[in-house]
C-alpha cells in the first residue's frame, strides 16, 4: 500500500469524525472552539469541513508563541514557567481559554512538539497534550506519536476527533 493510498485513506476517516463531532454538536445545540499550537489550525480546517459547521463550530486561535497562549487564551504565566508549554497544564488551559475567548460550550487544546527538532528526554519529539473542556467535564490526554511532523500532526488531529466524538458518547 502507498503511502498517497494511506494518507488519503486517513483523511477520508478524519473526515467522517468530523461529521460524527459536529452531528453530536447540532444535536446538542452546542458549540465549539479551538486552541491549535502543534497542529497549526489542521484540527479546525477539518472540524470546517463539514458542510453546515457555521452552526457549531465558532473560531479558532493557532498558539504558536506562550506570549499569545498568555494574552489570547489566559494560560497563566506562572503554567508556562512550572509545566512547560508541552504540558497537560497548558493544554487543559487553552481548551478552556478558547471556550471563554469565543463563549463556547466546548474548548479544544493542543500542544505538542511535532519536530523533526525541539524534543528532549522528558519531552520527545511526538509528545503531544490534548485537552477538552465543556460542561460535561475535562479531558486530557498525553500522546506520544511516531514518525514525520506531518505524521504527528495527522494524528494529533485525528485523535482529537475521536476524543471529541468519545465525549458525547460516554
Amino acid at each position: 500500500m502507498s503511502d498517497y493510498y494511506l494518507v488519503i485513506k486517513n483523511l477520508q476517516t478524519m473526515r467522517d469524525f468530523s461529521a460524527a463531532v459536529g452531528k453530536a454538536l447540532q444535536e446538542r445545540g452546542a458549540t465549539i472552539s479551538c486552541a491549535e499550537s502543534c497542529t497549526g489550525g489542521l484540527l479546525s480546517s477539518l472540524l470546517t469541513d463539514v458542510e453546515g459547521s457555521s452552526a457549531y463550530m465558532k473560531g479558532a486561535v493557532v498558539a504558536y508563541s506562550n506570549e499569545v497562549k498568555e494574552k489570547l487564551l489566559g494560560v497563566k504565566h506562572e503554567t508556562l514557567e512550572q509545566y512547560g508549554a508541552v504540558s497537560e497544564q497548558t493544554a487543559r488551559e487553552m481548551a478552556r481559554g478558547a471556550a471563554k475567548l469565543m463563549g463556547t460550550d466546548i474548548g479544544v487544546g493542543i500542544t505538542g512538539i511535532a519536530g523533526p527538532g525541539g524534543g528532549s528526554e522528558e519531552k520527545p519529539v511526538g509528545r503531544v497534550y490534548i485537552a477538552v473542556a465543556g460542561s460535561q467535564g475535562e479531558q486530557v490526554r498525553a500522546n506520544d506519536f511516531p514518525g514525520s511532523r506531518y505524521d504527528v500532526k495527522l494524528q494529533t488531529a485525528s485523535t482529537a476527533l475521536r476524543m471529541l466524538v468519545d465525549y458525547y458518547t460516554l
